[in-house]
Formats: structure tokens, sequence, C-alpha cells
């Protein structure tokens, strides 16, 4: 691996995150939380609107010469996104909350919403 491009990759992926971030809060969620972590895994964006928490997952890519960039959220990876939102509400009290995992992507130039994307 080409540690060179890793800022690049990690500064670009900061971007893309508050792009998420700007196209929550324009349809009215508040952030709750942005890369929150429970050990190694993380949360790029939690989100709440009304009684609705949301666990966002974000994923770029320029072109798809590696498939969609959901495409890459593999079995391991949602289930270290589920484990780390189940910390998450052990570790705060939201009552009455329902609670989903949601993926942005931005593909291609253009941004994506997957609600409810994946399940344990």
């Amino acid at each position: 691996m080409n540690r060179s491009r890793q800022p690049n990759s990690r500064a670009r992926g900061r971007e893309y995150e508050k792009l998420a971030e700007k196209y929550l809060t324009d349809n009215g969620y508040e952030i709750l939380e942005r890369s929150w972590q429970a050990g190694h895994k993380e949360i790029d964006l939690i989100a709440r609107k009304d009684n609705l928490v949301v666990f966002v997952e974000v994923k770029s890519a320029r072109t798809g010469k590696f498939g969609h960039p959901a495409e890459w959220i593999d079995r391991r990876k949602q289930n270290n996104i589920i484990t780390a939102a189940e910390q998450y509400i052990a570790d705060h009290t939201l009552p009455n909350c329902d609670f989903r995992v949601d993926v942005i992507t931005f593909f291609q130039g253009r941004l994506e919403h997957f609600p409810d994307a994946f399940r344990r």
C-alpha cells in the first residue's frame, strides 16, 4: 500500500463526511456525533430526527473501477457498525427512540442515501 496517499484519502473522506452531514442537516436531522468510536469500531455520523436515531456510514468513489461504494460494506463491516451502534445505545439514554443504519455514498459526483441499509 502506498502510505503517501493515505493522508489525501483520509482528508477526502472527511470532506465527504462533511457533505453527508450537510445533507442530513438540510433534511431536518440533528447531528449527535461525528466519527464516534467504540473500541476500534467507528460510526461516521450519528444523527437524530424526531424519535429516530440514525447511524450513518459514508463511502465515496470517483469511478466504478471497484464497484459501487455501497457494495464495499461487507458483512464484517456491517457487524462492526451494528456492534458500535449497540454500544452507543447502551451508553446513552435515548427513551422512545427507533434506530436504523443508513449508508450515504458519493459515487461519480452524485450523493445517494440508502435508509435502513442493513440489519443484523
